[in-house]
């Protein structure tokens, strides 16, 4: 027995014991080794990384929240706030459609110019003229020359000639109503200028004529607003018609206070 090897005995004995250790030792944590820093790759840092987008509200969570109310608008702020004002020559639809409330008068009517002396009744003898008319035209003249000198009572007897000539002489019927006018026969005055102002109608100058005789006969009259009517309707159709002119300057003369 002295002669025994116990070394293979411990040794077996070592390994054992070894396992049996390394056996209950709890595992170690595998941990992943750092790569040299002389590695040009691995120095490069990674990636941000990207956003994770908000999710989007619900419809029902965008129903329940409550609008942004507006500011409430005071009366004070109304008054304190300047108005704007159109330019100056511009004018607004609305203020175009509104009635102005200190419009200016309406500007007078011009008055037209005086009309052509159509007084002369040789003139209107022409070819064209029928002899029946030729000699009332004539006895017509006659009677104007007479009632121009003062003798209406001459002037009567030769121009009832010449209705009886010709029955249609428009100016025999004007001179004779002018003839009865300077006898004081107004109302016969007034007859004969109906007749001649029926038959011209279409001669302004000599339809001022009627109108201005027929406002004399008013005057004379006493009816004045009537006179003034007729004279005021003679200055329209010629403003070159005398004796309106000088018939309405004579009214106003009698309705003024130093007149009366």
């Amino acid at each position: 027995m002295a002669g025994f090897d116990r070394r293979p005995f411990f040794s077996a004995l070592s390994i054992a014991s070894l396992l049996t250790c390394a056996a209950c030792e709890p595992p170690r944590p595998y941990r992943i080794p750092v790569p040299p820093a002389s590695n040009p790759v691995l120095r490069t840092p990674p990636p941000a990384p990207s956003p994770v987008p908000s999710p989007l509200p619900s419809p029902d969570e965008s129903a329940r929240k409550p609008l942004p109310q507006e500011p409430k608008i005071r009366e004070q702020d109304l008054k304190d706030k300047p108005q704007i004002e159109p330019a100056p020559g511009k004018e607004t639809k609305e203020s175009a459609s509104l009635p102005s409330t200190g419009e200016s008068p309406a500007a007078p009517e011009a008055t037209p110019p005086p009309l052509p002396d159509d007084s002369s009744l040789l003139a209107k003898i022409t070819p064209a003229v029928t002899a029946q008319r030729a000699a009332s035209l004539r006895l017509t003249e006659e009677g104007k020359k007479l009632l121009d000198s003062g003798d209406a009572a001459r002037a009567l007897a030769r121009l009832e000639k010449t209705i009886v000539i010709d029955s249609t002489n428009a100016y025999g019927y004007f001179y004779l109503a002018k003839a009865q006018y300077r006898l004081g026969r107004y109302r016969e005055s007034l007859n004969f200028l109906d007749i001649a102002e029926s038959r011209l109608r279409n001669e302004p100058f000599w339809l001022a004529e009627v109108h201005a005789l027929r406002g004399e006969n008013y005057r004379a009259l006493g009816q004045f607003q009537s006179a003034e009517a007729s004279y005021q309707q003679a200055v329209r159709l010629n403003s070159g018609n005398r004796t309106a002119a000088d018939g309405l300057l004579r009214l106003q003369n009698d309705n003024s206070p130093s007149g009366k």
